[in-house]
Order: C-alpha cells, then sequence, then structure tokens
C-alpha cells in the first residue's frame, strides 16, 4: 500500500563522516584494535618441526593479511554505525536476519574455524554463541532457529561488540606468529572467512532494508539520492558466438568450491542485452496486463503471484500514476531510467517471456561479460541503490557487473568434476545445489574487490529482497 505517512527518519547519519568510504583503514572503529595481544594461556598448536624454513608466511605478507583482516572487519562495523541498537536486533522476516546476528555470526566464523582449531587451550568467548550464532553448518553443532533470531535480545549489541573485539585480538595475534607459514591452511580458511565476512556486508544492507520498508515512518539508512533526470540508453544487443568456451574459475587467485573446475561448453550462437532492463521497461510489462496473463508465468510463478498478491516489484508503492520506491534512502519518486530491481526469478522470467526474449545461461553471462573489467557501480561508492545506463555511458559503465544480481535460466548445480572443500566448511556451497537459481555480476550492495567473472550466486525462485534485475538475452537472428 501507499502510506499516507511522508515523513522520513534518517538514521545516524553523523555516526559516519561524510566523505568518508567504509573501506578507507582511517575510519577504523575504535572495536578494532591495532595492540593485538594473544588470549592468556593460548599458544598456536604446535605442528611437526619438520617444516622448511622456507615455507613460512613472510612478515609482508602476514602484514597485508593482518591490515585486510582490519579493514574488511571494520567496513562491517561502519555499515552497522549507521545503525541505532533497536535497528539491529529486529527480523523482518525468516529469510533475513537482524544486523546485531551478523556482527556475531561473522565472529562466530572465525572463531569456530579457524580460533577452535588452530590455537591450542582456546577458550570459547561465551560457551552459548557457538549454537546462537551457527547458521547452517550442521557439522559445526546445533543452532538457534533461523526465523527466531529477532528473539535474541541477548547477548546485547554491547556484548557481540565485545565478542567481536575478543575475535580480532585472537585472530590478529595469530596471523602475526611467525609460525603461520608451516600452516598454509590458515592463512586459506582466514581468507574464506574475510569472503564470508563481505557476502554478510551484503545482507546486512539488504535486510536492514527489508527491515525499514515494513515501518510506516520509512526510515533512511543513507542521505537523499539525487534525482535521475536521464533517458535510458536504447537497449542494445552483444553476440555471444557459437563454439566451445571455457567459464568457471582458473588461477591461484581466491574463489569458492562452486566456481570450480574450469571447463568447457558448447553455447549455440546468440545474443545478450548490453544493459538491465529499466524501470520504464517494467512499467509497461505491468501496463500490458503482466501480472494477470497467466500465459507468460510458469506454474510455480503463476502460483506464488496469486498466493502473494504481487503486481509490481517489491519495494514499489503506489499505482500507475504514481508509482513511488523505497530505498535505502528512504522513499522516493521512481525513475524510468534506472534498472529495475527487487524483482524476482519468476518475474524475470515472465518479462523476459512476455518482451519475446528469455533470460541469458549462466555460460553465456561468463563468455559474453566475464572478459569485462569488474567495473561499475558497488557498494564502495556508498549509494547503495542502482544507476540508470545512458547513452553517454561507455562500455564498463553498461551494468555489466554492480548495481543488480542478474539472474539467469541456470539452476543451481555442480560444474563436471566439482569436489566441495573438505570437512565442514564443504557446506558452504554444495549442499544447496537444489532448487536454486544462478544469479551473475554483483550489486550495488556488493564490494568491487569481492566479485570476478566466475562468481556465482544462488538464490530460490520467489527471493527478491536482494538487489536482483533482469538482462535479456536471444537467439541470434
Amino acid at each position: 500500500m501507499l502510506f499516507p505517512w511522508t515523513c522520513q527518519t534518517e538514521i545516524g547519519l553523523p555516526r559516519l563522516c561524510r566523505g568518508e568510504s567504509v573501506a578507507n583503514p582511517q575510519t577504523m572503529s575504535p572495536n578494532v584494535k591495532s595492540d593485538f595481544v594473544p588470549q592468556p594461556g593460548s599458544e598456536l598448536a604446535s605442528e611437526s618441526d619438520s617444516a622448511c624454513d622456507d615455507t613460512r608466511l613472510s612478515p609482508r605478507l602476514s602484514s597485508r593479511l593482518s591490515t585486510r583482516f582490519a579493514r574488511i572487519r571494520n567496513d562491517t562495523e561502519n555499515l552497522c554505525a549507521r545503525l541505532d541498537p533497536e535497528d539491529c536486533v529486529a527480523q523482518s522476516m525468516p529469510d533475513a536476519s537482524p544486523a546485531k546476528w551478523h556482527l556475531a555470526h561473522t565472529a562466530w566464523f572465525f572463531e569456530t574455524f579457524v580460533l577452535n582449531k588452530y590455537l591450542s587451550n582456546y577458550t570459547a568467548f561465551h560457551p552459548a554463541y557457538g549454537y546462537l550464532f551457527n547458521s547452517y553448518y550442521n557439522g559445526a553443532g546445533e543452532r538457534h532457529q533461523r526465523s527466531a533470531r529477532g528473539h535474541l535480545t541477548r547477548p546485547t549489541l554491547a556484548e557481540v561488540h565485545d565478542y567481536r573485539r575478543h575475535v580480532d585480538d585472537q585472530l590478529q595475534a595469530l596471523i602475526g606468529d611467525d609460525r603461520l607459514g608451516k600452516r598454509p591452511e590458515i592463512e586459506r580458511v582466514v581468507e574464506i572467512g574475510l569472503q564470508h565476512e563481505q557476502q554478510h556486508q551484503e545482507l546486512i544492507l539488504t535486510d536492514i532494508k527489508h527491515l525499514f520498508a515494513q515501518n510506516v515512518i520509512l526510515p533512511a539508512y543513507r542521505s537523499a539520492l539525487p534525482s535521475c533526470a536521464e533517458s535510458a540508453a536504447p537497449l542494445g544487443w552483444v553476440d555471444v558466438p557459437e563454439g566451445v568456451h571455457s567459464i568457471g574459475h582458473a588461477g591461484e587467485a581466491f574463489s569458492y568450491d562452486n566456481e570450480r573446475p574450469r571447463h568447457r561448453v558448447f553455447l549455440e550462437g546468440c545474443q545478450i542485452a548490453d544493459r538491465l532492463i529499466s524501470n520504464s521497461e517494467y512499467r509497461e510489462f505491468i501496463a500490458a496486463g503482466g501480472y494477470r496473463r497467466p500465459e507468460l508465468w510458469l506454474d510455480a510463478g503463476w502460483t506464488t503471484i496469486q498466493r502473494e498478491g504481487w503486481q509490481k516489484p517489491l519495494y514499489w508503492r503506489g499505482g500507475p500514476d504514481g508509482y513511488t520506491e523505497f530505498t535505502l534512502a528512504g522513499e522516493r519518486e521512481l525513475f524510468d531510467a534506472e534498472p529495475v530491481s527487487h524483482v524476482s526469478f519468476i518475474e524475470a522470467d515472465a518479462f523476459a517471456r512476455w518482451a519475446g526474449a528469455r533470460l541469458p545461461t549462466e555460460a553465456e553471462w561468463e563468455v559474453a561479460c566475464g572478459a569485462r573489467a569488474v567495473e561499475g557501480n558497488f557498494a564502495d561508492s556508498q549509494r547503495f541503490h542502482p544507476t540508470a545506463a545512458n547513452a553517454r555511458d561507455d562500455e564498463a559503465s553498461r551494468q555489466f557487473y554492480g548495481d543488480l544480481w542478474e539472474w539467469t535460466s541456470s539452476s543451481y548445480s555442480a560444474y563436471p568434476g566439482y569436489r566441495p572443500d573438505a570437512g565442514t566448511l564443504g557446506e558452504y556451497n554444495g549442499k544447496f545445489m537444489c532448487d536454486q537459481w544462478v544469479l551473475r555480476g554483483g550489486s550495488c550492495a556488493s564490494t568491487r574487490e569481492h566479485l570476478r567473472p566466475s562468481y556465482r550466486n544462488f538464490f530460490h525462485a520467489p527471493d527478491r529482497w536482494q538487489f536482483t534485475g533482469i538482462r535479456l538475452a536471444k537467439e541470434s537472428p
């Protein structure tokens, strides 16, 4: 419904100085210390003395990892510094989590998979936190019900920050130990933890947006966005040549196990749109009766929109003569040139069918977009809202990366030769390869350094609280 209230409350913005990037080390929160001291009685677990000295982590590499760890952990703190304690406890739906839970869970990850394993005599910060802040790792023990995370008024937000400070202290001491080089797997797991933390930074933003959207006060997470007077660029098409192509991750740089191994695929010749679908184009779909025409929808999609009463994207308010859109900057006019966002797979599929096109497969997307520079509108800018693609933009600015995650027609499944990581960390991706769909490209809530051409995101078909959008594909003429 369109709320009759017009007031908007800006939450906590003075806490983060204007002009300071969330990735700026100079804005480091007092919760991330520089004088890390190991926990009394803890010491690095012993290893065989046969390891060669030349396998040790160099001081320069150790310093780099330490700096990166502090920066990424601080990024999370800065995202939440904009919030009041009340904002950090509430849970708006079962799929979302309170900001306080995200803060605690990302600390739990490092405590569970690094400190518990590699520090002898390590004592957990609190014996119940393993139960409260485990997400879905069956191998790590029982856990609190996901849909009831908003019931957790305790530990307090201050106690969660104490927990993070404790874990940071211990991790930094471990990273700085000159025996770390005898265990390259520590560096590997710390890197997984940092990538995991960046995923939760995006979830903090999408979960807060969903939470604030339930409130008739129309809270704003950030200051007002500029208006968009531009017109969307005409929709063009990029050729994807027929033939055998290679997709997936290759090389030594970090990737998740679901991006590997690199392998060959055969593609028929096709074309992929050179920008995302705009609000204006999606308005036309609605005006043409798109949500009332069952022939456009998959059966599961038609069932969903009938049951849920969907008639427009998640954060659109009002009607055809006066749509507004809820954003992290509060409610604002819906600008036609900006890409339509917060649409589900089933909505994206129906729009594509109405438009006489289809969604690309993930292989088509990677072949068409994977060789392009990873440039675009990311969380680093702190805009936290997609931007319009216009005719003046160069190719790097035409939304191939950033702005919105792009639905593909590919079911999330294993690549040929896939092997999950060993142990409990193997639950990170592999066990979810059922009834979900692949998205590519990142969003305005993703950090630039977190993305790469082979990155595979995945969500269920009805999910639309993430920053998701539509890129079309079609057969070659």
